[in-house]
């Protein structure tokens, strides 16, 4: 896959792994699953893997996409690496509230916050 069909920008920062999005609203079932299957590769790419995956410019977000990020953090879990969540527009946070997903995931300010969070 060329760079220029990602739906991911991702960058390594140390031992830790940041994604952010290209798109602004995630909905599309399709792009969903694409960006779940990028996500898979970075997180099989080592062991113990440390994410971060941002949200800034993100304005709307799916319920299928909810659904990928549970997944993406139930295959960190399972290599005991670590996720952690930034930059959340507050529409979608409250999402994250009410579902209890931010119970779930850990989820922080920004990316600052979130990268002095890593163990």
């Amino acid at each position: 896959m060329s760079a220029s069909t990602s739906r991911l920008r991702v960058k390594k920062d140390g031992e830790v792994t940041q994604i952010e999005f290209i798109d602004r609203n995630i909905l599309d079932e399709a792009n969903i699953q694409q960006i779940g299957e990028e996500i898979a590769r970075v997180v099989d790419a080592g062991p113990k893997p440390r994410l971060l995956i941002s949200f800034a410019g993100v304005d709307h977000l799916s319920s299928a996409a909810l659904g990928t990020l549970i997944t993406v953090n139930n295959r960190i879990k399972s290599k005991e690496g670590q996720l952690r969540l930034a930059n959340i527009d507050p529409q979608i946070l409250e999402v994250f509230k009410i579902t209890k997903l931010d119970k779930l995931f850990q989820i922080h300010d920004n990316t600052d916050r979130a990268m002095s969070s890593f163990s």
